[in-house]
């Protein structure tokens, strides 16, 4: 008894830790891929606002980083990511009764192109939009813009990780 025990014990456990080299904690499953590469984002919107191209194309740098194992290079990369920034807009959302702004949104929309060298099927062109509400008497500016690009940055960014290798 104590033997069938013993083996059932080490059949589950082996079957445990098999299962872990497929799947991991981000849901990316299997990547074949081992580099990657995020090319500069530029910003072609209308509407330009200093330093959020260099600041989107380092976060989707870090969260690929953080979330994989794949190395991150300049050139010849096995995925590779591209795109622009075409559109940054601020426009009212709500008016208060003497015509003002009661709330304003940031709208912010990223054209993707995804090459996977390994796996062509995976290729990609769209864009990836999202946006902040903010009060209408607020400026975006200082912190509120700080974090109206965390918000929205997070989001594309993860929804740009999900489309090109979790698959979701």
């Amino acid at each position: 008894m104590r033997k069938i025990l013993k083996y059932t014990a080490f059949f589950f456990a082996f079957i445990s830790l098999n299962s872990c080299s497929v799947y991991n904690f981000t849901g990316t499953g299997k990547i074949d891929a081992k580099t990657y590469q995020v090319n500069y984002f530029q910003n072609n919107s209308e509407l330009v606002q200093p330093g959020i191209e260099r600041t989107f194309t380092n976060r989707l740098q870090d969260l690929i980083q953080n979330q994989t194992n794949l190395t991150l290079t300049n050139a010849g990369a096995d995925l590779v990511y591209e795109g622009e920034i075409v559109d940054f807009r601020i426009s009212p959302m709500t008016a208060t009764a003497d015509q003002r702004a009661a709330q304003n949104r940031v709208t912010i929309r990223i054209n993707v192109r995804f090459t996977n060298k390994k796996k062509e099927e995976d290729d990609f062109e769209k864009p990836f939009t999202f946006f902040y509400d903010y009060n209408g008497s607020d400026q975006l500016v200082g912190a509120e813009l700080t974090k109206a690009l965390d918000e929205i940055f997070e989001r594309i960014t993860q929804d740009i990780f999900n489309e090109s290798l979790a698959k979701w």
